[in-house]
């Protein structure tokens, strides 16, 4: 979600979105850049901001500043780390070994696992800030006097004034590690947009595409910013890893793969709900049944793809992860998949995770969530035909 598209005063507004070239425009005056590296990005994207025009999407004033500012971003993402791949060469020389993706269908643990991963001091996850500005990552005690760092802590404080329930539902900060598809939306493809809109025919596009050249990129935005930090393991998570495994394992061939199961009727109900918690007020198309329909559509060809995908691949690459397992005994699970993956269990990594684990059971990070399937026009007889394999 992007985080300036509110103000103290309240959400802002726009008459309509704008076509491709205005908002590439605005990503070019925002950065004094005009650089993006080709124009590899530019057919998703393009198709995207004509569907977010159309009476598809019915998006009000508050919708048209607010998709028009996630477009932007990708744009403004994009100018960013090409500028910052030829200001640091060296980016390219970094290896990046046995990464871990944590997987599976959103509201399944898979936040909460990818944060206690992330706490192992020998591991690395991308923080938000860094995910909206790439860039190769400072020594954390020097955050605070960074303007940009300021500036997207600002944002998320806002919006945690502005949307407490979202904040329940999935809280964020600037410091968070949180998911990586900010950087595969350079490419122009990524779920995070299906996510947010009725847009069909983006939808359509997206799911006959090759991912490989995002994976490329999203792994060159890895180099850069790990540069520092080239002992620590990497540890990413978002659910577009489910449709885009062929080519994640093609970009990262020992890559090792941690997928959460949970019921899917509460899943999809979750999700449904965190949609329409994110877009409240943009759009007059994109509520209720809608969001069911095509978030279970999504989802469910998303889960699909990624069951037939997993077989061509070493079994030992994989975790499984039950969410019943996993909340009962968060420190245990994490201790079994490091077992499983060969990776060394150590004192302070384990002190780590303990602390995380006891933090994210209190204060405002602490999970708060109410949904109702119904809500959405589905039934759990739909939803569990839909993940049958």
């Amino acid at each position: 979600m992007s985080t300036d598209a509110t103000t103290e005063e309240g959400p802002r507004q726009r008459a309509d979105v704008g076509s491709y070239e205005d908002i590439a425009a605005a990503a070019t005056r925002t950065t004094g850049l005009s650089d993006f590296g080709g124009t590899a990005h530019e057919e998703g994207l393009r198709l995207l901001v004509e569907d977010l025009a159309s009476p598809e999407a019915g998006l009000t004033p508050v919708g048209n500043y607010f998709h028009r500012a996630e477009v932007k971003s990708a744009l403004v993402g994009r100018l960013l780390t090409e500028a910052r791949f030829t200001q640091f060469p060296e980016h390219a020389d970094v290896t990046i070994e046995r990464p871990i993706f944590v997987v599976g269908l959103p509201r399944t643990g898979t936040t909460a696992l990818h944060r206690l991963l992330c706490a192992d001091p020998g591991h690395q996850g991308l923080e938000a800030w860094l995910t909206e500005f790439p860039q190769p990552r400072p020594p954390r005690e020097t955050w605070e006097q960074d303007p940009v760092f300021n500036a997207m802590q600002a944002a998320f404080q806002r919006h945690q004034i502005a949307s407490p329930e979202f904040m329940g539902i999935h809280y964020m900060d600037a410091t968070s590690v949180e998911e990586c598809w900010r950087l595969l939306r350079q490419t122009g493809k990524s779920i995070s947009y299906e996510s947010l809109a009725n847009v069909p025919r983006y939808s359509e596009w997206l799911a006959g595409q090759d991912w490989t050249d995002a994976y490329a990129r999203h792994k060159q935005n890895l180099q850069l910013i790990g540069l520092n930090d080239t002992d620590k393991r990497w540890v990413l998570k978002n659910p577009s890893h489910l449709v885009g495994l062929d080519a994640l394992m093609t970009v990262y061939p020992d890559a090792l793969i941690v997928m959460t199961h949970r019921e899917p009727v509460t899943s999809i109900a979750s999700a449904c709900s965190l949609s329409a918690e994110a877009t409240a007020d943009t759009s007059t198309t994109f509520v209720g049944e809608t969001i069911g329909n095509t978030q279970l559509s999504m989802l469910a060809r998303s889960w699909q793809t990624f069951w037939t995908s997993r077989q061509k691949y070493d079994d030992r690459q994989f975790f499984d992860v039950d969410y019943r397992e996993f909340v009962q005994d968060p420190v245990g699970t994490v201790g079994s998949i490091y077992e499983a993956f060969d990776i060394d269990w150590t004192d302070a990594a384990r002190s780590e995770v303990v602390r995380i684990d006891s933090e994210s059971r209190t204060g405002k990070a602490r999970p708060s969530h109410r949904y109702d399937l119904s809500d959405y026009g589905l039934t759990e007889e739909r939803v569990r035909e839909a993940f049958v394999l």
